[in-house]
């Protein structure tokens, strides 16, 4: 589940007011503004709700710290009615106060706005008065949204080199030590058991950590965790370049062929002779995985016989 959109530079449309989403926001619209990536739902030009199944939506997000049931969502959005009146709704049934509501929501809607800004004129499009089920919880001026994205991936880019721990599993290198300390040399020594240090690790990452089983991706582990799918990533860079987890490994490239690997020069001195297919000779190969070697003397062949 990896969106596109990280490698986009930041200066490539929606930065300040300018691009699609801060015409929009001149133009004091209502609506929903949807892209291949998510939506952004706007309220007289403002924002209070973007959406992207690259990051966990609000009920999401609730339902996995435990504060909303599966059912309790449903309720709500079938009672929210033409107005779309969802949010209230929740908190009018006790099941949240507004407080829990509106820093859930917000949260959620910087983390995916992350994912889906900035907007391609070319495949997205505006539908007039669509209204999202939670209904407006907090408004957010599209400026000050798009300056927060632009800050946040400037803070990501920080961690380039380690971008391939983006989409694959996170695989970390050793068990997780304990949160407290057992003591000097025992299992929660930041020190270690052998005396070696130990890269500190924040409590978010640590819980990263002790919920990564090799086989889910950081975008996997932020649904279940029910948390920022951003912050996931920083995570898991900052992690990878402590050397926690283990970085993809990168396919290995066909060795370089050396002169004589195929015998041309031999066949070279007998002129008049008709050709002939002819494989190199796998001994002046550098490698030794006898996969690679195949396939580096078939290509050796086509190349000096077609």
């Amino acid at each position: 589940m990896a969106p596109p959109l990280l490698a986009r530079s930041t200066t490539s449309g929606d930065d300040g007011g300018s691009g699609l989403l801060g015409r929009y926001a001149a133009e004091r619209a209502t609506g929903a503004l949807r892209a291949p990536n998510g939506c952004v739902y706007l309220r007289e030009g403002a924002v209070y709700c973007v959406e992207c199944p690259a990051a966990p939506a609000p009920e999401a997000r609730l339902t996995a710290a435990g504060r909303l049931s599966a059912r309790s969502r449903q309720r709500a959005a079938e009672a929210a009615g033409a107005q779309r009146r969802g949010g209230r709704f929740l908190v009018e049934q006790g099941w949240l106060t507004q407080g829990e509501l509106e820093i859930c929501q917000l949260g959620a809607l910087l983390d995916a706005a992350f994912f889906v800004l900035p907007l391609a004129p070319g495949s997205t499009t505006f539908t007039p008065g669509e209204v999202h089920w939670l209904g407006v919880v907090r408004l957010v001026s599209a400026v000050a949204l798009q300056e927060a994205t632009v800050r946040r991936r400037a803070l990501l880019d920080r961690l380039r080199p380690w971008a391939a721990a983006d989409e694959a599993p996170v695989v970390p290198v050793l068990p997780v030590a304990p949160a407290r300390s057992d003591g000097p040399g025992g299992p929660g020594d930041p020190a270690g058991p052998a005396g070696g240090v130990r890269p500190a690790v924040t409590g978010r990452q640590r819980r990263l950590l002790e919920h990564a089983d090799g086989r889910h991706t950081p975008y996997e582990l932020a649904h279940a965790l029910g948390q920022s799918a951003y912050l996931t990533l920083l995570d898991v860079r900052g992690l990878a370049a402590a050397g926690l987890i283990r970085l993809p490994a990168q396919p290995a490239a066909l060795p370089r062929r050396r002169p004589g690997a195929s015998g041309a020069d031999r066949r070279a001195a007998a002129p008049g002779t008709a050709p002939r297919w002819h494989l190199p000779d796998p001994g002046v190969l550098e490698t030794a995985d006898p996969d690679i070697a195949l396939l580096a003397r078939l290509r050796t062949a086509l190349e000096e016989n077609l």
